[in-house]
């Protein structure tokens, strides 16, 4: 059996994942509910936050922290043992397919190879299971949660939605096609507006489908 896949993602009333100031103090604290034990995040997502990595303070992995797993197809993240050591997470998992370009062989990071061109997101989410996991919570909007949507591996989906109409930006329901069947499990409003929306995905949209490729 799989995880529990919980994701979570700051947006705009009418769907924007930028061109806002996100509460990201408030959308952190509420991520604390779910103590989960795999953060599962996107290539793109750290390498929008690759500066800010470089520079910030390294106390080392949290023992008591969940596992980072971190979607990179391609291989374009290069701050692996940076993030372990942020103070957050217990350790970092490189989830990569076979045609993942060569890594260094002096690489002290885990992998977990999955899919032909693109990390297969079913088998990972059931290997994490064999080890353990019982809560993943996805942290990365784009295409890994559409692709993760497309698939049916998306258990609860909880939107902090913030007081401001973006316009022309990308939205985060772009990524994917599928129809969900949502229930409305919670609903909470904090100054100055902002009002975090926690539905459940109906067993009849929980599947696995066609594999999807991610933002790795």
């Amino acid at each position: 059996m799989r995880p529990h896949v919980v994701a979570q993602l700051a947006v705009s009333l009418d769907g924007a994942t930028t061109g806002f100031e996100a509460d990201q103090a408030r959308l952190y604290a509420l991520a604390t509910l779910w103590q989960e034990d795999v953060t599962l995040v996107g290539a793109d997502t750290l390498l929008a936050q690759e500066s800010s990595v470089r520079t910030a303070l390294r106390p080392g992995p949290r023992e008591a922290g969940p596992l980072l797993a971190v979607v990179d197809s391609r291989h374009r993240v290069h701050t692996l043992p940076e993030l372990r050591d942020l103070g957050y997470w217990s350790d970092v998992l490189a989830l990569y397919s076979e045609l993942t370009p060569a890594r260094q062989p002096d690489s002290v990071i885990r992998e977990l190879v999955t899919g032909y061109d693109h990390v297969d997101l079913a088998e990972c989410l059931e290997m994490l299971g064999r080890r353990g996991a019982k809560l993943v919570r996805v942290d990365s909007g784009g295409g890994l949660l559409g692709a993760m949507i497309e698939q049916g591996l998306v258990d609860e989906l909880c939107l902090l939605v913030h007081p401001v109409l973006i316009g022309d930006a990308p939205r985060w329901h772009d990524s994917f096609t599928r129809h969900l069947d949502l229930s409305l499990a919670n609903v909470e409003t904090f100054l100055p507006g902002v009002t975090w929306l926690r539905y459940c995905v109906a067993e009849s949209s929980v599947e696995v489908g066609e594999t999807v490729g991610g933002d790795g």
